[in-house]
């Protein structure tokens, strides 16, 4: 099975529903967004429509170290999934956060802990870290590690988590043979239960593409 989705509403969220079954909300990593907002979200939204939740970036800031700053933002962050009826929650590592045995520690205990207030947990360690090293940890805590298919492969897991941050970051889009070459790695992973999300720029639009490509 795979699901694709875009890293926040790149359109209108009416427009945006009537294209995808999944988005990661994009606004909780800075603040809470606004009951109004999210019980507008949960109103228009088709049923079976999943949202995941990006965790604060108080989080990342502490370097994912337990304290009072943590908590409270994880506080924040459940009042939102349960308004949202959101069961994932998404955690980005700074791009400083090196794979030491401190900060692996750290993260370890971390999703440990934020294991018991969602049903999936989703972390993207950074570039410091190798794939591999991530999903060890992703199985060891019964966690997702995210990856770049493109630029990493596929995870060898049977449940994966993919981000399309674009090929020069995230003003940048995929030209059609990157967009081409995703759907053949996709088809590839065809085994695994696998979500697709797209954080660039064009995201909206190259997602479609992808879709389309891989025939979905």
């Amino acid at each position: 099975m795979m699901v694709v989705g875009c890293a926040g509403f790149a359109v209108p969220a009416t427009r945006y529903f009537k294209e995808y079954s999944f988005v990661e909300v994009q606004e909780t990593h800075l603040a809470v967004p606004g009951q109004g907002t999210l019980r507008r979200w949960r109103r228009e939204a088709p049923r079976g429509f999943a949202f995941a939740l990006l965790g604060p970036r108080e989080i990342t800031q502490e370097g994912f170290r337990a304290g009072k700053v943590v908590e409270t933002a994880l506080d924040k962050l459940a009042e939102v999934a349960v308004e949202l009826a959101a069961r994932s929650a998404i955690f980005l590592a700074p791009p400083d956060f090196p794979h030491t045995r401190a900060n692996r520690s750290a993260l370890r205990d971390f999703l440990n802990d934020v294991r018991k207030r969602f049903d999936r947990i989703v972390f993207d360690a950074g570039p410091a870290w190798k794939p591999d090293d991530a999903d060890d940890l992703a199985e060891e805590t019964q966690t997702l590690a995210a990856r770049d298919p493109l630029q990493q492969g596929l995870s060898g897991r049977t449940t994966a988590y993919y981000r399309l941050p674009g090929p020069a970051g995230h003003k940048s889009r995929y030209e059609d043979p990157a967009i081409e070459r995703l759907a053949d790695i996709a088809r590839e992973g065809r085994g695994q239960t696998a979500t697709y999300v797209f954080a660039n720029v064009d995201m909206f639009a190259d997602a479609k593409r992808f879709k389309r490509a891989f025939g979905a």
